[in-house]
């Protein structure tokens, strides 16, 4: 599994602890976070069951903001966001847009690049 424009990274910690560090992570840094949801605990309810995965939206409109008055379709990919989910075999990953593929996708100057890597994010787990 690779999606083209994905970063994927292991996780040493389980989907609920990695996604709280990364939240405790951002609110430190000053970063809004716009949502949180368990998708395991969504699909529990509908009956469907599943291992766990869940993702955090987040962002800052002084980051995002230039990036949407240049191209508004960019919207589609912000807020940035980063899932964690346990596969099958009880390894827990990280998933996020690659930000070199964002400023592709809409035709961003490179300067953009740094407001969009979340590498120093994940880097912080370690």
């Amino acid at each position: 599994m690779n999606p083209k424009g994905v970063i994927i990274k292991p996780s040493k910690y389980p989907v609920k602890e990695s996604i709280d560090r990364i939240q405790n992570f951002l609110q430190a840094q000053g970063v809004t976070i716009y949502a949180r949801i368990d998708q395991q605990s969504e699909l529990n309810h509908a009956g469907i069951k599943m291992p766990p995965l869940e993702f955090i939206l987040f962002g800052k409109p002084v980051g995002g903001g230039p990036i949407m008055m240049l191209n508004p379709i960019a919207a589609l990919d912000l807020p940035l966001k980063i899932i964690a989910w346990e596969d099958h075999q009880n390894k827990v990953w990280l998933a996020y847009n690659d930000p070199a593929y964002i400023c592709e996708r809409y035709d961003l100057p490179d300067r953009f690049g740094a407001i969009l890597n979340l590498d120093p994010i994940i880097k912080a787990l370690e």
